[in-house]
């Protein structure tokens, strides 16, 4: 078992030679060894994931290699493998990148009949909102869940209760009541904070509101009341001085610091406030999303997919049985702090009896996927965040931006 790690400029730097993801003279994907696999793994995961599949490969014989691709040099190096042709047997997608990932052909299609044989790879077993024909691009199924992520509400309960608010807002129109009271403390104090890079936030906000961002012919569409009005809660955070304008303001320091003491995160987000500041244990909380006409969050995560012509399918299928099985799953909780995809393990014991997970299970029990759209971070998105961000920090007519906006999106299909 080998670990392979490297920074983005190294990637860049060996173009081709990378694509090996191994120590060795030969590409992933045309090994002459049939009992082995190469895996990439997305950010710094590796040594954790090499313990996770040592029984894996104690069991099976096969020798599982591990390559840790930094996420802002995942695209570039999937293009380069496209190109070429080599890629890893097993990879993780995000699932923001699901549909650029499908629609270049290089995954293997993951239809029933394929993974008949390995009873974890089951649709039912899995998240409702990620499995299946959830996940499916162009009718066709070509990865798998294998852990999830969603955002729920932290809050600073000791501020709050400082400020005579006596529980977490349960209403966004509270929430922006609340962060309005929390800003009044003073210079350089804030209530709430908005990360200007999450393109999610507005989308969920739009759900929320009862709204929806894609319309019945499958076609993106902010153009709607219920946008209008996510708009309108989140520029009027803005405009009441409860949110940081500067954008490289660090959610965690913010929130330890009690700058920001209330903001929508991911699970991530809770380990790093115990790390940061274990002295302000039981002076925080984590719960479920705020609602108006609905309290949806976000469903995201990671999928596993197979390259379309790896070397070892059985094997790179058996990998993807393991790593579906639920007692896999919570390990890989326990030693990583990801959350599992599989229902089974988010009601296994160990996951059920923490506080915090109980939270995001339920979160996740009401969360949806954003569009399945070509390149959603670098164009739809990237569109959205650049209207919404053009008004509340330099003023930009609302209208006409949004206009532009309506325009710039518009034709933009899911599938």
């Amino acid at each position: 078992m080998k670990s392979i790690r490297m920074a983005a400029p190294a990637l860049i730097a060996v173009g081709a030679l990378a694509l090996a993801g191994c120590t060795t003279s030969e590409p992933a994907g045309e090994t002459a060894d049939p009992g082995s696999l190469t895996v990439w793994i997305m950010g710094d995961s590796s040594e954790n994931f090499d313990a996770l599949v040592a029984p894996f490969e104690e069991e099976s014989g096969v020798d599982v290699e591990t390559v840790a691709v930094p996420w802002d040099a995942i695209d570039q190096k999937f293009t380069t493998a496209v190109a070429s042709g080599e890629g890893p047997d097993v990879l993780q997608i995000g699932v923001s990148k699901l549909r650029t990932f499908a629609d270049s052909g290089a995954l293997l299609e993951l239809g029933a009949d394929t993974v008949a044989d390995y009873p974890n790879l089951a649709a039912g077993n899995f998240l409702d909102g990620v499995a299946g024909e959830a996940t499916a691009i162009g009718g066709k199924v070509v990865s798998l869940p294998w852990v999830s992520d969603t955002r729920v509400l932290f809050t600073r309960t000791d501020i709050l209760a400082e400020a005579g608010i006596d529980a977490p807002p349960a209403t966004w129109e509270e929430l922006r009541a609340d962060a309005k009271t929390l800003a009044a403390r003073g210079d350089g104090q804030y209530g709430y904070y908005i990360p200007q890079w999450d393109s999610a936030l507005p989308v969920v906000m739009t759900w929320d509101q009862g709204g929806e961002i894609v319309d019945g012919d499958g076609m993106v569409d902010f153009d709607t009341p219920e946008f209008q009005q996510a708009v309108d809660l989140y520029t009027g955070l803005y405009a009441d001085g409860s949110v940081p304008t500067n954008s490289d303001f660090d959610q965690t320091q913010g929130f330890v610091s009690g700058a920001a003491p209330m903001l929508v995160s991911g699970p991530y987000l809770a380990g790093a406030i115990a790390d940061a500041a274990p002295e302000l244990e039981g002076k925080w909380t984590v719960t479920t999303l705020p609602t108006a006409a609905a309290g949806t969050s976000l469903l995201a995560g990671s999928n596993l997919g197979v390259w379309g012509s790896t070397k070892n399918e059985e094997g790179a299928l058996e990998l993807l049985d393991f790593l579906s099985a639920p007692e896999t799953q919570v390990s890989w909780f326990e030693s990583d702090g990801q959350l599992p995809t599989v229902k089974a393990a988010l009601s296994d014991p160990a996951l059920a009896a923490d506080p915090l997970v109980e939270v995001y299970s339920q979160q996740l029990a009401d969360a949806r996927l954003l569009p399945l759209v070509p390149n959603w971070d670098g164009e739809t998105g990237k569109a959205l965040l650049d209207a919404l961000n053009s008004i509340v920090l330099t003023g930009a007519d609302r209208d006409q931006t949004l206009d532009a906006l309506f325009q710039a999106t518009s034709g933009t299909s899911v599938n």
